[in-house]
Parts: structure tokens; sequence; C-alpha cells
């Protein structure tokens, strides 16, 4: 009796997980194929938490993505971070708006692996507490060139790296202080593009 209840128990548990592996091995080929469509919309981001170091940082980047076609989108995006560091005691909380344009010019892996080239512009507030010195607020206007993908793990999300940073210009107006303009440019993007790569996530509705 004993061992026809483990072989109906076994054969039950090997249906549930064949059952299981099927259903993630549908859900992983529904990526296959997939193409957008002009009307689709994304929400992108990611979140990055350090604590217990020198640093506490906690940071989120919020984006929503609208396609006009297959090949172009536009969207909004949000910035908000914050850092301490627990030696001086300096604090500085960072907020941030813009918004994007992007261009996806290579398909790979059955189009589950979509690149893409991002041009953002964004206007940025950044206070600084220091427990001596008091509070100082800069005011910032940013403009960037990237270089990123999407990995497609189901029809609906996607794995996103952030890949190179090909122009960064950055504006700031401190408070109590004199304005500074910055200006990079990375023409060789090959050199070591995975050497700090940008992870996220994205939701296609």
């Amino acid at each position: 009796m004993k061992t026809r209840f483990f072989i109906i128990l076994s054969m039950l548990t090997f249906s549930f997980a064949n059952a299981q592996q099927q259903e993630v091995d549908s859900e992983m080929n529904s990526a296959k194929g997939i193409t957008f469509q002009s009307g689709d919309m994304f929400l992108e981001g990611s979140i990055k938490i350090s604590t217990g170091g020198e640093n506490d940082y906690y940071g989120f980047s919020p984006k929503f993505g609208y396609l006009l076609n297959d090949k172009f989108a536009v969207g909004a995006k949000i910035d908000y971070s914050s850092n301490k560091e627990e030696a001086t005691g300096i604090k500085t909380n960072v907020f941030g708006v813009g918004a994007f344009a992007r261009y996806y010019f290579l398909e790979l892996d059955k189009k589950r692996l979509k690149t893409y080239a991002e041009v953002g512009l964004g206007y940025g507030q950044n206070k600084t507490e220091t427990p001596l010195a008091g509070s100082d607020t800069d005011n910032s206007l940013t403009a960037d060139i990237n270089v990123g993908l999407n990995y497609f793990v189901t029809k609906n999300i996607a794995v996103t790296f952030v890949l190179a940073n090909v122009l960064a210009y950055n504006s700031v107006s401190p408070e109590n202080g004199p304005s500074s303009d910055t200006f990079q440019l990375n023409i060789n993007l090959f050199e070591n593009i995975f050497d700090q790569p940008q992870f996220g996530v994205l939701y296609r509705f």
C-alpha cells in the first residue's frame, strides 16, 4: 500500500513539475519574434541600493515610453537618488525630470534582443547638506546620448542594459558659487563597453 502511495505521489510530483516547466518554456518561447508596434507603451527603470560601507546610497530611475512605430519611441523619465557619506555626514539628494527619444537599430536572437541609441534631456536639482556649513542647492541642465539593449525573457518583460554613454553635457548653477559646464565625448565605445553597465527592467504593455 505504501509503495503504491509513493509511486502515485511521485507521478503527481513529476507531472506537476513537467507542467510547470512546459509553462515556463511556453512563456520563454513567446518572447521570440517580438516586434514593436505603433501605440505600444513601456515602463522601464532601475533601483540601486548600497548600504553598510562608506556611503549609504539609494537610487530610483523610472521611465515611461511610447512607441511611434516599430523603431522610434519617445517618453519621460524621473531620477531620484540620496547619498550619505558616513565619515563626513555629508548628504546629497538629487531629483530630476526629463524627456528622451529612442531609436532601435538592431535585432538579434530571433528579435529577443533589441539594441538602441537614446538621446535624453533633463533638469535636476541637487541639494547638499553638511553638518557645519548647512545646505546648498544646485540646479542643473543635462543632455546625453547613450547606447543600450533590451533582452526579452517573456513577450512583455525585458532586461535592460545601458552599455555606454557616448556624449554627456552638464550645466550646473549653484546657489552659492559660480556656474560650470562640462562636456564629455566618448567615441571609442568598444574599448571597455561592459566596464560598468547599468541594469534595469522593462515592462511592455
